[in-house]
């Protein structure tokens, strides 16, 4: 049996959706990263959306094929800066060290990634885990989610995103279990959306962003894998 486990961030930690041979097989929600991948240790492959990996001084090819494959849905993907940025201090000086680097500030929503980015990196470099880059979006439009479906947050997006899932095997219960029921509805969504790219890297039939990946300065692969 494979064994797959989909990974997204929430506010209060991390929400896993586990599928088994490509089947919901059970849910997850922990507030470390580390703690949550545990309760899955027979994962084959782990995708996980965060970033996985920067560059030392320029932005990262994933993040833009991803977005050009995404097309109308692009701004839901946010272009990570280089590592620099990521070692300031505050939002204010993360933006002056990217617009030297770069030419362009960064988002307060793309520095609010810094604080998960750090953990899954912290996990990613000290353990051999299967763990790939994926982006929930991504994989919604790979499984036929048109762009006038509505967004996630929405009641139209999130039955749209049921629907799709429904139709690549991927039935959610109503009950996930009471921890999983504080987690908000779209975050588990994505974790499920996760989970369907992390069983097509293990059946292999998943597609990196871009192909080959681009390696950065300590030897990691930066792709996005769909």
């Amino acid at each position: 049996m494979s064994v797959v486990l989909g990974v997204d961030g929430w506010r209060n930690g991390w929400v896993g959706i586990e599928l088994r041979d490509g089947r919901y097989g059970g849910a997850h929600v922990d507030e470390t990263l580390r703690a949550l991948l545990a309760a899955a240790p027979d994962a084959v492959a782990i995708g996980v959306d965060i970033p996985l990996g920067l560059l030392d001084s320029e932005a990262r090819a994933c993040d833009r094929a991803a977005q050009r494959r995404l097309g109308a849905r692009s701004s839901s993907l946010f272009v990570m800066p280089p590592r620099a940025v990521f070692d300031a201090p505050n939002h204010a000086a993360a933006t002056a060290a990217a617009k030297a680097l770069t030419g362009t500030g960064i988002s307060i929503q793309t520095w609010g990634l810094r604080r998960k980015f750090l953990e899954a990196e912290a996990v990613a470099d000290g353990s051999r885990l299967p763990l790939y880059e994926v982006h929930p979006e991504l994989s919604f439009q790979e499984m036929g989610l048109r762009a006038c479906d509505g967004r996630k947050k929405s009641w139209r997006g999130q039955r749209a995103r049921l629907r799709v899932l429904g139709a690549h095997g991927i039935d959610l219960p109503e009950d996930l279990g009471p921890a999983v029921a504080a987690v908000p509805a779209d975050d588990v969504l994505d974790a499920a959306a996760a989970a369907w790219s992390a069983h097509r890297i293990a059946i292999g039939a998943a597609f990196s962003l871009p192909d080959p990946p681009q390696v950065d300065g300590r030897g990691r692969r930066l792709a996005i894998w769909c």
